[in-house]
C-alpha cells in the first residue's frame, strides 16, 4: 500500500485485480497483503514472504499470481532483487502478472524491456522520495518543529496548528491526525523535571558514574519514561542530548532505504538552537559534556591494555559486560574495534578465560573459507559446462540464469563422549532453490561431507546436526558434489546430438 496515489489503496488494487481474473476466466483462491509496509526490502513484508514460502510447497494451489502493478511487487533499492523473487515463482511453473500494467510478462523481449524499466524506475522513485522526505524533515526542524521519536524524561510533546495555536499533549505513542499540524516539545511534570536536575547533581557533584545513578533511581522505584527501570543508557541520554537544552537536532543516525544505519558526523546533522524550552542550565549540560568527552580521550594500545588489566585485577575476571559496567575502563567495543576481538586483547595481557572460546577463533576462519568454496563450487559448475553469477552481497550463485543456490558450512563440534555435532545456521531471507550443506569435519580444517536440500522438500527446522541422522535427511547426503555438478552442467546440442 501506498499513501501517495488513492489508486494504491488496498481496495482499489483488489477492485482492478478481481476485474482482471473475472476478464480471464481466472478464480481467486488466495490473497496476499501488506497493508502500510514498505516495499524497500522483504523484511517487513510478511505477505510476500508467506506468497514465497507458499510457492515452494509441492502443491501451493496456484498457478499464477496477480499483481497491479510493477512497482507493488516492491520498490527494492536494487531492481534485481525484484527479479529474483518473481524467477522464485517462475521457475515453479507460476506466472507472475501484472494486471494494470500495458504489457504482458509473458518473457518476450519488449515485455523484459518494459518489467526492467518499471522495477528501475520503482527504484529510483524509492531514492527520489528519500531526498524529498529528508528535505522536508530538515527544513521542519530548522524551523524549530519536532521530527518523530519519544519526548524523553521530563518532556512532552505538544501538538500546535498552522497559527502555533497549541492544540494540546500527545500522550505516548499517539500521532496527529492532521499533516499541516506540527510538534514541539514542552516541559513535562515538575516532579520529572526534578528527577532530570537530580541526575545532573549526582554525576557533576556527587561524581557518580551512569550506572550508579540508575541503581539510585531503581532503588527509590523511580521509573523511566517508558515504565522501564534506568539503565546507564537511559541515564547517558539524559546527560548528553541536545534537547534538554532546548536545541532540536536531526539526522544524527540515519537508515536510508532501509539499507543500513549509518552514524553520521555533526557536520550532517540538521540543527535548531533553541528551539525549545530547556528544562536544563546551559553551564550543566557543557560540564557534563566536559567530563565524558574527557572519559573517553583517546588512548594507545598499551594505555587500553593497561587499563584492561587493572579491570582484570579489579574483578579477577573479564568478560564484555564487565569491561562495559566498569566505570575506569573504556568500552568492550572500542577493545573489538583496536585489537580484532576481546580474546585477542586477552591474550595480550596474559589472561586466559576459563570457558573455551576456541569456536569463535573456528567461527571466523571458516567465514573466510566460505568465499573460497563458493569460488570452487563456481568453478567446478563452469568446467562441467555450465555458467554462474555470483551476488558479492550474499554469496548467492544463479546457475545458468534456472535456480540459485546457498553455501552453508556448518562447524563440528566433538561431545565428551566423542561423538559429533554439526551447528547449522541459514538466513532464511535468501529463498535460494538449493541449499548446499558443508559439513566440516573434527578438526574444522576440511570438509567431511555435503547434503544437498531441494528447497521444495527441505525444513529449516529439521537439520542434519547428527553423524546419523536416519534415512529421510540422509537420502541428501554426499560424500562429494561431484554428480550435483554434472546435473548443473550443460552439453551442447551438437555433442549431444
Amino acid at each position: 500500500m501506498s499513501t501517495e496515489h488513492q489508486r494504491y489503496s488496498t481496495e482499489n488494487q483488489a477492485a482492478t485485480i478481481a476485474e482482471y481474473a473475472a476478464r480471464h476466466g481466472m478464480r481467486i483462491v488466495r490473497t496476499y497483503e501488506d497493508a502500510g509496509k514498505s516495499g524497500l526490502n522483504l523484511r517487513g513484508r510478511g505477505g510476500l514472504q508467506a506468497l514465497l514460502h507458499d510457492v515452494r510447497q509441492p502443491n501451493p494451489g496456484f498457478n499464477a499470481v496477480l499483481v497491479y502493478d510493477v512497482s507493488r511487487w516492491g520498490r527494492f533499492p536494487d531492481p534485481d532483487e525484484a527479479a529474483v523473487y518473481e524467477h522464485a515463482c517462475k521457475s515453479r511453473g507460476i506466472r507472475v502478472i501484472y494486471c494494470a500494467e500495458p504489457f504482458n510478462n509473458d518473457g518476450s523481449l519488449p515485455s523484459t524491456v518494459f518489467i526492467g524499466i518499471k522495477r528501475s524506475m520503482a527504484a529510483e522513485y524509492s531514492r527520489e522520495l528519500s531526498v524529498k522526505v529528508f528535505a522536508g524533515a530538515s527544513t521542519i526542524v530548522r524551523h524549530g518543529f519536532r521530527q518523530g521519536g519519544a519526548a524523553g524524561f521530563g518532556l512532552r510533546r505538544q501538538l500546535i496548528d498552522e497559527q502555533h495555536n497549541v492544540k494540546g499533549l500527545l500522550s505516548r505513542g499517539e500521532k496527529k491526525s492532521i499533516q499541516t499540524d506540527r510538534v514541539v516539545l514542552v516541559p513535562g511534570p515538575a516532579d520529572e523535571i526534578a528527577v532530570v536536575h537530580r541526575i545532573y547533581r549526582l554525576f557533576l557533584e556527587g561524581g557518580m558514574p551512569e550506572r550508579v545513578i540508575a541503581s539510585v533511581l531503581n532503588r527509590e522505584g523511580i521509573r523511566s519514561d517508558s515504565g522501564a527501570p534506568w539503565t546507564r543508557g537511559t541515564v547517558h541520554q539524559i546527560l548528553t542530548n541536545e534537547k534538554y537544552i532546548g536545541h532540536n537536532v536531526y539526522n544524527r543516525t540515519s537508515y536510508k532505504l532501509k539499507v543500513r544505519h549509518v552514524r553520521n558526523p555533526p557536520s550532517e546533522w540538521v540543527r535548531c538552537d533553541s528551539a525549545f524550552e530547556a528544562i536544563v542550565p546551559v553551564h550543566l549540560f557543557i560540564q557534563a559534556q566536559a567530563i565524558i568527552a574527557a572519559r573517553s580521550r583517546h588512548l594507545d594500545d598499551e594505555q587500553l591494555l593497561d587499563l584492561l588489566r587493572k579491570a582484570l585485577e579489579k574483578h579477577g575476571a573479564l568478560s564484555g559486560i564487565v569491561i562495559d559496567e566498569d566505570d575506569d575502563a573504556p568500552s568492550s567495543s572500542i577493545y573489538r574495534s583496536r585489537f580484532g576481538c576481546l580474546l585477542r586483547a586477552y591474550s595480550l595481557i596474559g589472561y586466559r578465560p576459563r570457558r573455551d572460546y576456541a569456536y569463535l577463533e573456528i567461527n571466523r576462519a571458516l567465514r573466510r573459507h566460505h568465499p573460497e568454496l563458493i569460488e570452487q563450487m563456481a568453478a567446478s559448475i563452469t568446467g562441467a559446462g555450465g555458467w554462474t553469477v555470483r551476488d558479492p552481497a550474499t554469496d548467492l550463485l544463479t546457475v545458468n540464469g534456472e535456480f540459485t543456490v546457498s553455501l552453508v558450512i556448518a562447524r563440528c563440534k566433538p561431545t565428551p563422549a566423542g561423538a559429533h555435532r554439526w551447528r547449522i545456521r541459514f538466513d532464511a531471507s535468501l529463498l535460494p532453490d538449493i541449499t548446499v550443506v558443508a559439513r566440516m569435519d573434527p578438526s574444522n580444517q576440511r570438509v567431511f561431507d555435503h547434503y544437498v536440500f531441494p528447497a521444495i522438500d527441505f525444513l529449516p527446522e529439521t537439520l542434519p546436526t547428527l553423524e546419523d541422522n536416519g534415512f529421510t535427511l540422509d537420502a541428501y547426503r554426499t560424500d562429494s558434489l561431484d554428480f550435483f555438478y554434472q546435473l548443473a552442467g550443460r552439453m551442447p546440442l551438437q555433442d549431444a546430438a
